[in-house]
């Protein structure tokens, strides 16, 4: 099937009466209640399989969980044989604008305009890959445009996970994301706002909020490097800068991410009390033990580390990723070990958008459960994208995102690289 075919079967399977509701979005008009059954149901909380495993669906929400679930008269019943059903798979760290290629020319080459097209299409494989919600991480200078795709997500008019964005992520001049490398007469635009201390944090974040952020993400260190088998990476905020982004992100009742690898810059991360540590390459002990403390939660995102280094450019290149990848799996063992909370995010935009369930695989590959991966998954990204008690478990009252999958994920987590149903919002956009 063409690319084309795809996105018409995926479009035509959107609700065609909406109604506004109290938020002023739009949302499916009522439907009739829909039963889903399968041989086996995931308990995510705990960890236990019911067998066999029905839900019933009314309107957008969830009514009944169990193994024998009422059936409304006019019910549809979607019988879903041998596979598992779970709740829809959320992403924490995503970049609907990027796609595979060289990263800083496609965002200098590629309009707003033409990113925006590329951004829609990447929500519709993300969804139809069985991620319902997404934290989108950076639009990478495309600026507020992805208020736009969060806002048609909402409004029904086009396919895609639910999202938290945050516009540009915000960088220091000559920091991780600018321009750099090229002719300083071209004044090549970064991929990042600019704020170099407290006050011009809080001004942009002002900005990206008033175009409709629902976070902020903040660079914190870079460009890294390897010394004697050690992560070395320059920090680029204080701690006080960092703690004033956060107070200012709390007035409002939101949140801030960092893109941080390595110390200094995790601990003054930690100590400000963001919301996330994206990445996460080192921490120190102190670090380690003020996350678990604060609930700040790591964000690994094992499987651009690996898109990059099986994807080198060169020869050295490719062994100097796959080193950076073996300290990444080295320091994932001790925080594990520590007890720092888990979210999963992959990175994904740089590799194939509807691939990273690879990220599932990793996080087992590399220490933790299949069930740890999947309640950090659900349970954790849930609260992290602020969402908690509405979406990541199969409860009654929940938002109906459910997924199924050929197998058990608590014995295989790779099958959910392939993912046959999806509904999001009582909605079935894939079956």
């Amino acid at each position: 099937m063409t690319s084309r075919s795809l996105f018409l079967a995926s479009v035509s399977l959107l609700p065609l009466a909406l109604v506004i509701d109290s938020t002023g979005q739009s949302q499916p008009a009522p439907s009739a209640p829909i039963v889903l059954h399968a041989a086996p149901l995931l308990d995510v909380k705990t960890g236990r399989i019911v067998k066999p495993g029905e839900i019933l669906v009314q309107g957008e929400r969830i009514v009944e969980v169990g193994s024998s679930v009422k059936r409304p008269a006019g019910a549809e019943v979607i019988d879903l044989g041998d596979r598992t059903l779970l709740p829809g798979l959320i992403d924490a760290h995503i970049h609907l604008f990027l796609h595979p290629g060289a990263e800083d020319l496609q965002t200098v080459q590629e309009s707003v305009p033409q990113r925006t097209i590329t951004a829609t299409l990447a929500a519709r494989d993300d969804l139809m890959a069985g991620f319902t919600a997404e934290r989108d991480m950076g639009t990478e200078g495309a600026g507020s445009a992805d208020t736009a795709v969060r806002d048609a997500i909402n409004e029904g008019r086009i396919p895609g996970p639910r999202l938290r964005i945050s516009g540009n992520a915000i960088n220091i001049l000559g920091g991780h994301e600018d321009a750099l490398g090229y002719n300083p007469e071209q004044r090549v635009l970064p991929n990042a706002n600019y704020a170099n201390n407290a006050d011009e944090l809080v001004g942009v974040m002002r900005q990206q909020f008033k175009e409709g952020a629902d976070f902020i993400k903040i660079y914190e260190t870079g460009a890294d490097s390897l010394r004697d088998g050690k992560l070395v990476t320059p920090y680029q905020y204080t701690e006080p800068q960092l703690e004033a982004a956060v107070k200012e992100a709390a007035r409002l009742n939101r949140r801030v991410a960092v893109h941080a690898t390595g110390e200094p810059g995790t601990l003054f991360a930690a100590e400000a009390g963001v919301a996330s540590i994206d990445h996460a390459d080192q921490l120190s002990d102190q670090t380690m033990r003020l996350m678990k403390e604060k609930q700040i939660f790591a964000v690994p995102t094992f499987t651009i580390f690996e898109y990059f280094a099986e994807h080198a450019a060169t020869p050295q290149r490719g062994a100097r990723e796959h080193q950076m990848l073996d300290v990444k799996a080295q320091e994932f063992k001790k925080q594990v070990a520590a007890g720092v909370p888990m979210a999963v995010g992959s990175d994904v935009g740089p590799f194939p958008h509807g691939t990273q369930a690879r990220e599932f695989v990793l996080m087992v590959k590399y220490g933790m459960s299949p069930l740890a991966v999947l309640q950090a998954d659900l349970l954790n990204g849930a609260k992290l994208l602020a969402w908690d008690g509405q979406i990541g478990s199969l409860e009654p009252g929940y938002l109906a995102d459910v997924i199924a999958v050929a197998g058990d994920p608590l014995q295989d987590v790779s099958v959910l690289q392939n993912v046959s149903f999806v509904m999001k919002g009582g909605v079935v956009f894939k079956k």
